[in-house]
């Protein structure tokens, strides 16, 4: 690619991208692939878990949880999962999904302490 005359050189700077090809080697940029191939599938994962909650047992299974398990409280189980269980259900996923990461960003070497 021919620059035309007037642009900027890159030569004589610094480049403050952490995640940029030219400022880390071959080994850097083969961890830095890892580590977001990593990140995206705990983030599918967890959204999967999360769409599986609040819309598959609050909504589309909703009759067949309230017919087969038994009842919370009062509550049809299915009814439950729609009010309270997708809530308990989301927190326990930030909670795992918070672990998960720490773990990613610590194997990879961006815990928060190396920076």
């Amino acid at each position: 690619m021919n620059l035309p005359e007037n642009a900027p050189s890159d030569e004589g700077t610094i480049d403050t991208n952490p995640f940029s090809a030219k400022s880390i080697s071959d080994k850097s940029v083969a961890n830095n692939v890892d580590y977001w191939k990593k990140s995206l599938n705990v983030v599918y994962i967890v959204l999967g878990f999360w769409a599986f909650i609040s819309l598959g047992c609050g909504v589309l299974f909703r009759d067949f949880l309230d017919a087969n398990m038994p009842n919370v409280g009062n509550a049809p189980f299915g009814f439950w999962m729609a009010q309270q269980g997708s809530i308990i259900g989301f927190l326990i996923l930030l909670f795992l999904y918070m672990v998960l990461m720490n773990r990613i960003d610590r194997r990879h070497g961006f815990d928060e302490d190396d920076v």
